[in-house]
């Protein structure tokens, strides 16, 4: 009767088994990620931070500069 529905008897079964697989290897994967040091983290997102606040200097200084040079042609 299973047959009639195209369904393989075991299928679910074997969906959840690959489910737990991936669980298990993300798990394992998780195992060998070296996650920075709180100093490491600190460091980085001031660095982060610094180039953002750089960018934005620019990007002001540069449409300030073309808007002027804009507003001079017009």
């Amino acid at each position: 009767m299973a047959e009639t529905q195209g369904k393989k008897p075991g299928k679910v079964k074997a969906w959840f088994k690959g489910v737990a697989k991936y669980f298990r290897d993300t798990k394992s994967e998780l195992k060998k990620v070296v996650w920075p040091t709180k100093k490491q983290a600190i460091n980085n997102t001031i660095v982060v931070l610094v180039v953002v606040a750089v960018a934005a200097v620019s990007i002001f200084l540069l449409d300030t500069l073309f808007g002027g040079i804009m507003g001079w042609l017009i």
